[in-house]
């Protein structure tokens, strides 16, 4: 819950930070002048591609989630079995080791979105969040019916 909270409340800020460059991108072009509105147009591209990116990003968690849901229902969810040190931190050793089980596991099952989904959650836990992002993209395809590399 804590993290749903920090993503709405930086989106929101992200959102309003956009607003308002995009207002000053606005005056910059009703200047009228060839030099402020250039420099207006280009100040409109940016929160463009922000909110584009935001936009992406919200669709990718919400997925996400939903797979995590719906992998809970079915009570197939990874448990968590890693070991941690004393301040907390996940256990390299025991996240490589839960890793190579999963990875194991989709390669056996390639086209099942449930092992791709517990990968991303093992290359997570490996401090891997490039290949947990793809992982989980992969998950996501698959449940959609969709060829793994669209």
């Amino acid at each position: 819950m804590r993290a749903k909270i920090s993503y709405v409340i930086t989106a929101a800020v992200l959102v309003f930070y956009f607003v308002l460059v995009g207002s000053r991108g606005v005056l910059l072009i009703q200047t009228g002048t060839l030099l402020t509105v250039t420099f207006g147009v280009a100040v409109l591209i940016l929160p463009v591609i922000g909110l584009w990116f935001l936009w992406k990003n919200t669709q990718f968690v919400r997925k996400a989630n939903a797979l995590a849901a719906e992998l809970d229902a079915e009570g197939g969810l990874p448990v968590d079995e890693l070991e941690r040190t004393p301040s907390g931190r996940i256990d390299r050793d025991s996240a490589d080791e839960v890793f190579a089980r999963r990875k194991a596991e989709t390669e056996s099952a390639p086209d099942d979105w449930r092992s791709w989904f517990r990968l991303a959650v093992a290359y997570h836990d490996a401090r891997d969040t490039p290949r947990a992002r793809k992982a989980m993209q992969r998950a996501i395809a698959l449940h959609d019916g969709r060829p793994a590399g669209a």
